[in-house]
């Protein structure tokens, strides 16, 4: 039996129901994953194929939030992916890497953050999060690439937005927001390299019978689908993108369930059910308990973490800990 690569580990690893928000990410921090949205949304790589993006043009060694990478295959670890002031506080990005990109005349130095996104409509405008991302990556420089006034040296930074449960009208459409030179009165010319310094990229993912299911929007929806079985997206991803994945399972693998808001919103619904008969408010409570202990469970087995980094990993508050890891133990 072949050995399957980490993608491929990743995708059945989700398919098993394990740490829905931290599988999410590791698909999408895979180098060849990050090389199809930066060819398909970032106009610097347009011209150039998927494998030399992925093998020459991300520069150092990314890093996913929350969760501990091992240096293996193509995996994407390393780079730090917190922000931290004292007065602003800290950010963790889900996944945050340096890049550069050949333009006429020499290199540019990019810095790239992806994020998933479940919930488009989190309570304030996402676009205005990814402009503040965008704005403490070009701050967080200061010091590392250029120092007192050397604002040449500054970094043109990405932030991109991969929504997987999008409003009806983005569905199925992909976004730029970015400076632009306007003039007023007269006509003057600057260098685009001077002010385009940032963009924000909205990737709103929707389903196949919708309009422009194409391209990155397809690969991403296969890719982070909660329906499709975890061989019909190896299979779709290898015949559709060129994405190797050469493990042939001998027993079928879980179908993916709901990312991330998926592991609260099954533990309520068992304990719904439970509840019929318990008591409604008694059932969701031990619902959403039982629901949150199996996937701890799940995350120590399939990714080899221990209690504390899986409860870290599923941002269980650590007021709920002790009694997790009470329960674990018995």
């Amino acid at each position: 039996m072949e050995v399957e690569n980490i993608l491929a580990k990743n995708i059945t690893a989700a398919g098993e129901k394990a740490a829905y928000d931290a599988c999410c990410k590791r698909l999408l921090a895979n180098k060849i994953i990050l090389a199809w949205i930066m060819k398909s949304c970032l106009e610097e790589y347009k011209d150039y194929d998927i494998q030399t993006i992925a093998e020459k043009y991300i520069e150092g060694d990314p890093q996913i939030s929350a969760i501990s990478v091992n240096p293996d295959e193509e995996q994407i670890q390393g780079a730090c992916t917190e922000d931290v002031t004292i007065k602003e506080g800290t950010i963790t990005y889900d996944i945050r890497f340096f890049a550069i990109a050949p333009v006429s005349g020499g290199i540019i130095k990019l810095i790239i953050n992806c994020e998933s996104q479940n919930d488009f409509y989190p309570g304030y405008p996402l676009l205005k999060r990814g402009i503040f991302y965008c704005s403490r990556m070009i701050s967080a420089q200061y010091g590392k690439e250029f120092t007192n006034s050397h604002y040449d040296n500054i970094r043109k930074v990405y932030s991109i937005w991969v929504c997987l449960n999008s409003p009806q009208k983005r569905k199925n459409t992909i976004t730029k927001y970015l400076i632009k030179e306007e003039n007023l009165i007269g006509n003057v010319k600057e260098e685009r390299k001077n002010y385009d310094l940032l963009t924000v990229i909205m990737i709103c993912l929707g389903r196949p019978e919708d309009d422009n299911y194409t391209g990155i929007l397809k690969l991403l929806e296969v890719l982070l689908s909660s329906e499709r079985d975890p061989i019909e997206k190896k299979k779709i991803l290898q015949e559709d993108f060129s994405i190797q994945m050469t493990k042939q399972l001998e027993d079928e693998v879980s179908v993916m369930c709901n990312l991330s808001e998926g592991v609260e919103q099954r533990g309520i619904a068992k304990g719904f059910a439970q509840g019929m008969a318990q008591g409604m408010v008694q059932g969701i409570a031990q619902g959403k308990e039982e629901g949150t202990l199996w996937h701890i469970q799940s995350l120590m087995r399939t990714l080899k973490l221990t209690v504390e980094q899986a409860m870290e990993a599923l941002q269980i508050p650590k007021s709920e800990r002790a009694k997790y890891t009470e329960l674990l133990n018995k």
